[in-house]
């Protein structure tokens, strides 16, 4: 045992051979420490979002983590210390370009100081396009599928979220939309590259267009006039306009909506919706009014035909027992009967007819 012991301690006591130089660890570029980050990142499941990258860089940062092959434990913690020492020192960050910073100023400069930036700079749109037109009103969106052709309206639908383009599509003409719609069954061959171009060219088209004061039509903003103006102010106004511009009154005509309109241009499937819409006062008011009117009375049967038979009932006995509207209060509870029609419609609770609809 104690020769035993006695060997053991002499091997120890003995000089150990000497380790193996250690391999130099490769020096690594920046790109390549970025590419071990994501990495680690993604290897503890942190959801990453690097799409407001510059494409070229993204491409770079694909390449870099494809070429690597192993890091070890020291490379790993020292580019990890790295790092963290660079977002500890960070105190703020600045939008990247011009267009991040108009991005971050909107709102809180005016938009024809942006309109002038991008005038005098060239700059229209440098990360996705999309997202910009999405933030579009449904007015210009709308200006922008009627002027452009079917196939590319079928492409700023498909790039919409599905409920803004299903609320788009129903804002437009019967045949346009049915054009539009079947135009989409050939974007499926499109590639990315192609749809980047053509929201980029719209962007284009957006950013040039000259502000204007008003964000409704002339014909839109007459007829909302007119919709709420007394009859008899409507009927001179039109009439002025059939002589002065024969085709401006036309189109101003088919953008009024009065009580009037109601038998022909709302779904009779809308008409329980409107009738609980409207205070049941201002409605037996309204409909009292419209019976002793003749360009009223259609659209008053066709409320009564198509509400139920129990509360076409009681509106009528409410009817009889108020006796004569005084005009003044006939028009007001009409107007506001139309004003709760435009409201769902706002909403899209309901659509008005057109004439693709008959």
């Amino acid at each position: 045992m104690s020769q035993a012991l006695a060997h053991i301690g002499g091997s120890l006591a003995r000089p150990a051979a000497p380790l193996p130089a250690r391999r130099p660890r490769p020096r690594l570029s920046q790109r390549q420490k970025a590419a071990i980050i994501v990495r680690l990142l993604l290897k503890e499941g942190t959801q990453l979002s690097l799409e407001d990258l510059p494409e070229s860089l993204q491409v770079d940062l694909t390449h870099e983590m494809g070429a690597l092959r192993r890091i070890d434990k020291d490379t790993l913690r020292e580019v990890v210390e790295e790092f963290t020492s660079e977002v500890n020192d960070l105190g703020m960050s600045f939008p990247g370009g011009l267009e991040d910073a108009l991005t971050a100023l909107d709102g809180a400069i005016s938009s024809t100081s942006i309109r002038r930036v991008r005038q005098e700079t060239g700059l229209v749109m440098t990360g996705d396009p999309w997202r910009m037109i999405s933030g579009l009103s449904n007015q210009i969106l709308a200006d922008i599928i009627r002027q452009e052709s079917t196939e590319i309206a079928a492409v700023v639908l498909s790039k919409l979220p599905v409920a803004r383009s299903a609320e788009m599509l129903g804002q437009l003409p019967g045949d346009l939309a049915r054009r539009i719609t079947y135009a989409i069954s050939t974007t499926s061959s499109i590639d990315p590259d192609t749809v980047r171009m053509i929201g980029l060219g719209i962007a284009s088209q957006v950013a040039d267009t000259n502000p204007r004061a008003f964000p409704e039509a002339p014909v839109d903003r007459l007829g909302a006039i007119l919709n709420f103006s007394a009859a008899a102010t409507r009927d001179d106004v039109l009439t002025g306009l059939d002589q002065a511009d024969a085709g401006f009154a036309q189109e101003v005509r088919k953008a009024i909506f009065t009580f009037a309109n109601i038998h022909d241009r709302i779904f009779a499937r809308d008409i329980p919706k409107v009738t609980r819409a409207v205070d049941q006062t201002l409605l037996v008011t309204a409909l009292a009014a419209a019976a002793d009117a003749e360009a009223d009375i259609a659209s008053a049967e066709f409320m009564f035909t198509n509400m139920s038979q129990r509360l076409a009932s009681q509106l009528r006995e409410e009817i009889a027992d108020l006796g004569k509207v005084k005009s003044k209060d006939g028009e007001e509870a009409m107007n506001a009967v139309v004003a709760a029609i435009r409201d769902m419609e706002r909403a899209g609770e309901l659509t008005l007819r057109t004439d693709d609809d008959d």
